[in-house]
């Protein structure tokens, strides 16, 4: 993901005549924050609202010299897992509380990319009706409450 904030940076430099070499944005893996490196004297200002400073948690400020970390660890995707709801089962539990979700998995996919997800193991949960005449399945994410 920063890989590819990094690269349509680089686009934005190269097609308003700017040297694209001066700001590499990348990733360190070990500490989760995003690395921004400066060449020729560039500078960023993260003062701005609503810019990549909440994304790449850096704090605001201008930033400046050769290498800088983020103050924090990257946002980018925040959602862990998206439930699949079905509001005629019973007998399932999220952090030990009933809930309606018949299975739980994590997009492994780029944001805005097809997702397809077919489940490895299935698991049959008891029907709370005799007869089905109409039913709701939902997805969420991990911090909807039901």
């Amino acid at each position: 993901m920063v890989d590819n904030l990094n690269d349509a940076i680089k686009r934005l430099f190269k097609n308003n005549n700017h040297d694209d070499s001066s700001v590499d944005i990348s990733a360190n893996t070990n500490t989760l924050k995003t690395v921004l490196e400066l060449k020729n004297n560039y500078q960023v200002n993260f003062s701005i609202d609503n810019s990549l400073r909440t994304v790449l948690r850096f704090n605001e400020g201008t930033y400046t010299g050769n290498y800088q970390e983020s103050e924090n660890i990257v946002n980018i995707v925040n959602v862990n897992s998206i439930p699949v709801n079905i509001d005629i089962i019973t007998g399932s539990y999220i952090n030990g509380s009933m809930q309606p979700t018949i299975y739980s998995f994590f997009p492994h996919v780029s944001p805005g990319f097809k997702i397809i997800e077919k489940p490895a193991h299935t698991k049959y949960l008891p029907v709370t009706l005799n007869t089905i005449t109409n039913l709701r399945i939902s997805l969420t994410h991990q911090y909807k409450s039901f």
